[in-house]
């Protein structure tokens, strides 16, 4: 099983749309391990809403925590205990999309970051990196701390504008390859997902 963890440089960076944009392209499947933040509307059910129910299956959360703070501290509040041991990677014939939380550094627990789990997954990953001040450095740190664990980075998505020097830098320090671009969008639809589907360049697997 091919699996592909979508991770941002921070939060909202736009993992959500980018994980079914590639849900659709890889014609996979989808999974966020731990959502937090979405006591109204959680991430899978943005991505639900996005591609094809019947052509894709959006797997269940170990955890879903209403505040929109990091999970440990999320989890907290509600007197949750988040047990690692349970949170396993569905097993799918399809390539499984897996949605981070949050940066790669966020905690899960008191003991245990995000990267610290996923990285035993096997697993490619894309980094999303929305533009705005501060993002070259957030974006370097990020592959800089995936590089350090010899993880395997299949690419980046740039979301925003395109912004030709940060993009540049980026791209000369990481020396990765730029899967796709995220522009701003008035009101993503499933038809805007589709359409990026066809435009962006198919990751190795």
């Amino acid at each position: 099983m091919n699996k592909i963890i979508i991770a941002g440089a921070g939060t909202d960076q736009g993992k959500t749309i980018v994980s079914a944009i590639f849900t659709t392209l890889l014609q996979g499947d989808y999974w966020k391990p731990v959502q937090s933040g979405g006591e109204e509307n959680f991430d899978s059910d943005t991505v639900k809403k996005l591609i094809d129910p019947e052509k894709h299956c959006i797997y269940p959360s170990a955890y879903c925590l209403k505040a929109p703070l990091s999970p440990h501290h999320a989890a907290r509040l509600e007197n949750i205990t988040i047990d690692i041991t349970r949170i396993i990677p569905p097993k799918t014939s399809r390539p499984l999309i897996i949605e981070g939380v949050g940066g790669v550094l966020v905690p899960l627990t008191k003991k245990n970051l995000t990267i610290d789990l996923f990285v035993a997954w096997n697993a490619k990953w894309i980094i999303v990196s929305r533009h705005y001040v501060g993002s070259i450095n957030h974006t370097l740190l990020t592959i800089n701390e995936l590089q350090k664990r010899n993880i395997s980075i299949a690419g980046i998505i740039f979301n925003g504008e395109f912004n030709p020097d940060s993009e540049a830098a980026i791209l000369e320090f990481s020396q990765l390859p730029v899967l796709g671009r995220l522009l701003p969008e008035t009101m993503i639809t499933p038809k805007i997902i589709q359409r990026y589907a066809k435009q962006w360049t198919r990751p190795t697997l």
